[in-house]
């Protein structure tokens, strides 16, 4: 708790902006900064106890500023497991926009598409998850101040904000999906047999972020909405080898449209 207060600390120091949504941009994704007015930008390892980004595809930096009038904190990069941090640092950001004053969260991310109905640089909001990583980050102490220790999560993406991403959907004429997303450690693409194993047990899509920061931001209830862009194809007939470049062009394809969305869900 001390850590992340300080992290706060310093942040405020900095701002005078007091952010109401909270973003977490993914691979790729970084397109919707263009749009924001930016106040404060403070780069990740100048913040206390903050990790820093790993992977070449996303930058680290806090940006403060607003995105149609909204006050927003956006976090343009973000931390995984398979970069050797523990859940409770990859998360950390999280607690630390709760103190700023977060009223929701919204994630994005690139995604495996499971689902034969998916095509490259489709969008997919996310429904419900499946956690499959290997640690848990309410594992340990439990701060009381944040939440409780074992919280609910029959509600883990907003209901009202999956109505709202479907219905600015429809306005928009481009088909978003609704799924299952299946979180699993990496940094490992999967085998054919495991995709088979994530079809089986009802997941989407499959990639290997997002879950553990929507578990702490339900576990200091906050509502969260998350979208997965699907950047290549995870069933029989469609499984290809795997290459950065063309992941980063499909989320490249795609990010026009969820910028759209992530914008109007603000208004």
């Amino acid at each position: 708790m001390q850590q992340i207060r300080e992290a706060a600390d310093y942040i405020k120091l900095h701002t005078q902006l007091t952010p109401e949504t909270g973003i977490i941009l993914g691979t790729g994704l970084g397109g919707l900064v263009a749009s924001l007015k930016i106040e404060t930008e403070i780069p990740y390892d100048d913040i206390p106890h903050f990790p820093v980004s790993t992977v070449d595809s996303h930058h680290g930096r806090l940006l403060l500023g607003t995105l149609q009038g909204k006050k927003v904190a956006v976090m343009q990069g973000r931390f995984h497991y398979y970069e050797g941090y523990s859940m409770r640092q990859v998360t950390f950001p999280v607690r630390v926009m709760k103190l700023l004053g977060i009223k929701q969260l919204f994630v994005s991310n690139a995604a495996g598409g499971l689902n034969t109905t998916f095509n490259i640089a489709d969008l997919m909001v996310i429904n419900d998850h499946i956690n499959l990583q290997p640690a848990n980050p309410l594992t340990g102490t439990n701060y009381n101040e944040l939440g409780p220790r074992f919280p609910d999560m029959s509600q883990p993406y907003n209901s009202k904000l999956l109505a709202k991403a479907k219905q600015i959907a429809e306005q928009m004429n481009y088909p978003i999906h609704q799924g299952v997303y299946a979180a699993v450690p990496g940094p490992n693409l999967e085998t054919p047999a495991e995709y088979k194993y994530l079809r089986i047990i009802g997941a989407d899509a499959v990639g290997m972020s997002t879950v553990p920061e929507v578990i702490v931001a339900r576990h200091m209830d906050i509502p969260c909405f998350a979208v997965s862009v699907i950047t290549d194809l995870c069933f029989p007939g469609a499984i290809e080898e795997v290459k950065i470049d063309k992941i980063l062009a499909a989320a490249a394809k795609a990010e026009p449209f969820l910028t759209e969305l992530i914008l109007n869900m603000l208004l």
